[in-house]
């Protein structure tokens, strides 16, 4: 398909499975052009880097690989990297990104409400990062992907997932900066939301080649994403904000989840 598929209502379209639609070849060409690959790894630093190695990770399931950005990242930074994507458009992109940098990817397309069934063995850690989380509509299926995320972690593993400040856009705030930011650096593209309520956040993709694509996303709030990750089991969750502890209002907050089981001191004789 060369067009993105809305149908005449886009602001009705709120389903999970409509992502592939989405990232049509087009749109995963000019991905990059969105990122500004140098720029992000400057915002960055060695932020996710220096928790991976605080952790004693080895192994990484990158499961929102895109265009490979963190995947080639961690290779080149030593780690074991294993790339998944829902889009085969993205993982086609990354892969061509990974050879430009002699790199290799392993790369896997797979649902992550079916991780397990995918991709096989145990990870130190799972990341999801571009904002890729709020691609699922459903309460069920962002609850079977953080379980599905959890059972392909070690023991002691960790989950790095990010997301846009949703309350910032769901309260009137301004959505998003123009220009360079911390996660989405290019400056040769406007973005804007065409839609906002609490069940959708459609965004305009606007470059300067005149092209222009839409993204249909759940606005999480964060409260509710370091809630939903408690419940399926991950025991801590530090929260950080454009990569720094406590910052208030942050154009995106990153969730760092332990699975690692912690004694709470209950000493109930059973």
């Amino acid at each position: 398909m060369d067009e993105q598929s809305f149908g005449a209502a886009p602001a009705s379209v709120r389903e999970t499975d409509h992502y592939q639609q989405e990232y049509i070849e087009q749109f995963a060409d000019r991905w990059d052009r969105l990122i500004d690959w140098e720029a992000r790894a400057k915002a960055e630093g060695d932020f996710f880097i220096r928790i991976l190695r605080e952790h004693g990770v080895k192994s990484v399931l990158d499961v929102a690989t895109g265009t490979g950005f963190h995947s080639i990242r961690l290779l080149q930074e030593g780690f074991d990297v294993v790339s998944a994507d829902g889009s085969p458009n993205m993982l086609a992109r990354a892969f061509r990104n990974a050879r430009d940098r002699n790199q290799l990817l392993r790369t896997a397309q797979a649902d992550w409400r079916f991780l397990n069934r995918d991709i096989h063995g145990t990870f130190d850690a799972v990341i999801c990062l571009g904002n890729s989380f709020t691609h699922l509509f459903r309460e069920r299926d962002r609850r079977k992907s953080l379980a599905e995320y959890y059972a392909v972690l070690k023991h002691n593993g960790l989950l790095i997932l990010d997301h846009r400040n949703y309350d910032r856009l769901l309260e009137g705030g301004a959505a998003v900066k123009q220009g360079k930011g911390n996660v989405y650096c290019g400056e040769d593209v406007s973005v804007r939301p065409d839609h906002v309520d609490e069940g959708l956040a459609r965004f305009r993709y606007a470059f300067s080649d005149g092209s222009t694509f839409h993204l249909n996303m759940f606005p999480l709030r964060h409260g509710y994403v370091r809630r939903l990750m408690r419940e399926v089991g991950f025991q801590k969750v530090a929260s950080y904000g454009d990569y720094e502890r406590s910052k208030d209002d942050p154009d995106f907050y990153i969730h760092v989840a332990h699975k690692a089981y912690e004694m709470d001191g209950d000493s109930t004789v059973i």
